[in-house]
């Protein structure tokens, strides 16, 4: 399919869509609304890859339409602090990411009100952390493991269980309860305050807003299929949701974990509420994105080549010794269910037969309009240098046997390297090869016009028969380019 201008899903409807539906949950409750948040506000990349048209900041943009009504709780587990816990796809620790997120939303002018320390047991570092939040300003709560914890309902829902937490106080309507990974206590956080609030006589509910899976699609589909193969670490199933199924007798998706702790739920919306306002899981979620999808077809494409993608991370993570064999089991398991296979990533074939003709490592790049390019090792520059070289003489229209760089400018920096640096591999990286051509391009016309074109190389998909270093990894990922790697590694990489 050329992929180029392909939109499948409406983000200005989306904005809107989400944005009153969310302002309809306030109003049925009354007088507050906590909002669990799940997956990434401002940065989520998984949407974008799977729902063409989806902007990574949607989510902090449809908030930014609530920000009159709307401040932010975040919450962070105080094991999770204490044991350096790290957001794998920034790299940063979680008490690190809470501040970088208070940033983030301050910036955007949202009103941060307060940090929560779930499952607080007096950890020094905690303590250290507390202090850290407090003199940037920030108030800060804590709250305790509950013994029992979900089922003695009992005793969870007292003065010794929820009424033991620190009441957090709220000044407006929407509360939105988020963390910087899963397993913070969100849901805990805000069903604790459901308990404070009506002891002291308000009326105040609880949604839960999750971008996947996608309730009102189907089970099987790619987008949903996608989901599961993005989270197969956290061993999440989606399911048709029983209890939805059997109150309207309509079909609906969720997952296992929100499944298996719906009755727990119901009985302490019950026992805190007197009824409770919601018969399924699905009714407890307040997500549009699926009504908000133009073209089934195009996501469908997207959803599968993101499938495929996370195959071939699993694999090179099993190689690295960062999964089990299960999990990439249950990978091939998923890309059998979305009827795809490693041949419908085009990028794979292609620089597998460039190897093939080198005898060394190389890649390939497939473009927007459906174009292949590919990158070969050389003396000076690794196959994905290459690579990029060749992309964006392509997009800048400059003939292909065009040097961009002299061999004077890439020889220093070899003899940097290898003598005073240590390296054993002389040949460039993607860092050092975009430095030495943006000084390049202060004298040199075709360099310049090259360097026009970075962001061009947003989307493209790029296939590299080796793993790469963790520098390539990170310089791609900035680039926004979808990396494949097959599992094995370079001689001397």
């Amino acid at each position: 399919m050329d992929m180029e201008n392909k939109i499948g899903f409406d983000n200005e409807k989306y904005l809107k869509m989400q944005s009153e539906h969310i302002r309809e949950r306030i109003a049925h409750f009354g007088d507050k609304l906590y909002l669990e948040f799940g997956g990434k506000l401002f940065d989520d990349y998984h949407a974008s890859r799977v729902l063409p048209g989806f902007k990574p900041d949607s989510k902090l943009q449809m908030l930014l339409q609530l920000k009159d009504v709307a401040e932010i709780v975040i919450v962070i587990n105080s094991d999770d602090i204490e044991k350096n816990k790290i957001r794998g796809d920034l790299g940063i620790t979680y008490d690190v990411d809470v501040i970088r997120l208070i940033n983030v939303f301050r910036n955007f002018g949202l009103y941060v009100s307060s940090v929560v320390l779930t499952r607080y047991d007096e950890q020094p570092t905690a303590d250290a952390f507390r202090s850290r939040l407090e003199a940037l300003g920030v108030k800060v709560y804590h709250h305790y493991s509950i013994k029992g914890y979900p089922s003695d309902l009992k005793y969870i829902i007292s003065d010794k269980g929820y009424g033991k937490n620190e009441y957090i106080e709220t000044s407006r309507r929407l509360v939105v309860v988020t963390a910087p990974g899963p397993g913070s206590g969100k849901m805990a956080t805000c069903l604790s305050q459901l308990y404070h609030e009506h002891k002291r006589g308000l009326n105040a509910g609880y949604a839960k807003f999750e971008t996947f899976p996608i309730w009102n699609l189907p089970l099987r589909h790619p987008v949903n299929i996608a989901y599961e193969a993005a989270t197969a670490d956290l061993n999440d199933v989606n399911m048709i949701d029983p209890f939805h199924l059997e109150a309207y007798g309509k079909t609906t998706v969720n997952y296992n974990r929100d499944i298996e702790i719906f009755p727990v739920l119901n009985a302490m919306f019950e026992n805190i509420l007197g009824e409770s306002p919601y018969k399924s899981p699905t009714d407890m979620g307040v997500n549009m994105a699926g009504n908000c999808i133009i073209d089934d077809e195009i996501t469908s494409r997207a959803a599968k080549d993101e499938i495929i993608r996370r195959y071939y991370i699993g694999l090179c993570d099993r190689k690295k010794g960062l999964v089990s064999e299960d999990e990439v089991l249950k990978l091939e398991l998923l890309m059998k269910q979305a009827n795809v296979t490693s041949d419908d990533r085009k990028v794979i074939a292609a620089a597998l037969a460039k190897e093939a003709a080198t005898g060394e490592p190389a890649a390939a790049m497939e473009l927007p309009d459906g174009t292949i390019l590919t990158g070969k090792t050389s003396n000076l520059l690794g196959a994905v240098s290459a690579l990029l070289l060749n992309a964006l003489k392509y997009f800048a229209g400059l003939d292909d046997d065009i040097l961009l760089m002299s061999p004077h400018v890439i020889e220093p920096i070899q003899d940097l390297k290898v003598r005073h640096l240590g390296n054993n591999n002389p040949r460039i990286h993607t860092d050092e090869t975009l430095l030495a051509l943006s000084i390049c391009a202060n004298t040199d016309e075709n360099a310049k016009k090259a360097m026009e074109q970075i962001s061009k190389l947003r989307g493209c998909e790029v296939h590299s028969t080796v793993i790469l270093s963790a520098v390539d990894e990170r310089i791609f990922k900035r680039l926004g380019i979808n990396l494949t790697c097959e599992p094995k590694y370079s001689v001397g990489i």
